[in-house]
């Protein structure tokens, strides 16, 4: 299975923009936390998401781009596909204050 990061950019945008992105995003498979190898779940930038699954570059930008379509503003898209990832300074989300996933 291959990891995806994708940022997605609202040009004039408000928070409530962003909050139909994160939806539109949501509904699509995409999550806004990651996981790191020991289990431990991190919040992503605001805009940055998480997604795996079978699926090409193209195939991952399309979905962004429809879930950035759907709140009306002009945006730009960047999917990077990953073998490995590393990060720090990324906020560890507890057990309780998990965004839900709406993958399936």
């Amino acid at each position: 299975m291959a990891s995806f990061t994708t940022r997605v950019e609202l040009h004039s945008a408000t928070y409530a923009d962003y909050e139909k992105l994160h939806a539109a995003m949501g509904r699509r498979g995409f999550s806004r936390q990651i996981t790191s190898d020991d289990g431990k779940v991190y919040r992503l930038p605001l805009a940055e998401y998480d997604r795996t699954g079978n699926l090409s570059r193209e195939q991952v930008l399309d979905s962004a781009r429809a879930a950035a379509a759907e709140t009306g503003k002009q945006n730009a898209v960047l999917v990077s596909e990953s073998v490995g990832r590393m990060w720090v300074g990324l906020e560890e989300v507890s057990l309780g204050l998990q965004i839900p996933s709406l993958r399936r």
